[in-house]
């Protein structure tokens, strides 16, 4: 009788619309990164536009959290609810603790290597903005919502190359350096080269989730 009653009962679709605005701080945090990863005097503004998205993205957390506790029906079971929107909202969270180590180290350059790990932020964003809205249908949509998290993962792969390239291209000029007088230079740099990987394995991390949903409502 009670999965009668449910049948009948409107779905919570409302979902759908939090993930696609929280999807959308995604874009907006990773087009500001790449900003930073430019240099240059906009630097801080961009470091403050990242930090102001994950503000909105954890208020859209919380609202997805309070929504799953409050309501009777939803669209997926409850724990992949909340699985995706951490997951996304770590992606968040990850590109604003990169801008908070550049605004430690007070950096105004970047290796050319971080500025395109800054294109496949925006790259795995942008792709996650695309296939969020697909999941209100996940049946119909569930051969392309492959397509783009297999898309996502490749992102993340060559994320991972860039980071070996620019840690690489680091080690390099210590050893020039006689391994002593650019050891800071070193240190700072393998560390944002480690926050930009993590940027986008965040990313790969939803699009896991995503694929964790199709496999089980399709």
């Amino acid at each position: 009788m009670l999965g009668w009653f449910r049948a009948l009962m409107p779905r919570e679709d409302r979902f759908f619309d939090l993930f696609e605005r929280h999807s959308q701080t995604l874009v907006a945090a990773a087009e500001a990164l790449h900003g930073v990863l430019r240099g240059g005097p906009d630097v801080a503004r961009h470091c403050r536009t990242v930090i102001e998205q994950e503000r909105q993205a954890d208020a859209i957390t919380a609202e997805v959290l309070l929504a799953v506790r409050r309501s009777f029906i939803t669209p997926f079971d409850r724990g992949d609810i909340k699985d995706l929107i951490q997951s996304m909202d770590d992606a968040v969270d990850q590109m604003n603790k990169t801008v908070k180590a550049i605004q430690l180290y007070e950096l105004q350059a970047f290796d050319p290597l971080m500025q395109e790990m800054g294109g496949t932020v925006v790259e795995a964003a942008r792709l996650t903005v695309e296939v969020v809205p697909l999941l209100s249908a996940v049946g119909t949509h569930a051969a392309r919502i492959n397509q783009i998290t297999e898309a996502i993962t490749k992102v993340e792969g060559r994320s991972d190359e860039l980071e070996q390239r620019g840690l690489k291209r680091l080690y390099q000029a210590h050893r020039q350096d006689g391994g002593d007088g650019n050891a800071m230079a070193y240190i700072i740099g393998a560390e944002i080269y480690g926050h930009l990987e993590d940027v986008v394995d965040r990313f790969e991390d939803v699009a896991n989730e995503i694929s964790g949903i199709v496999i089980e409502n399709v």
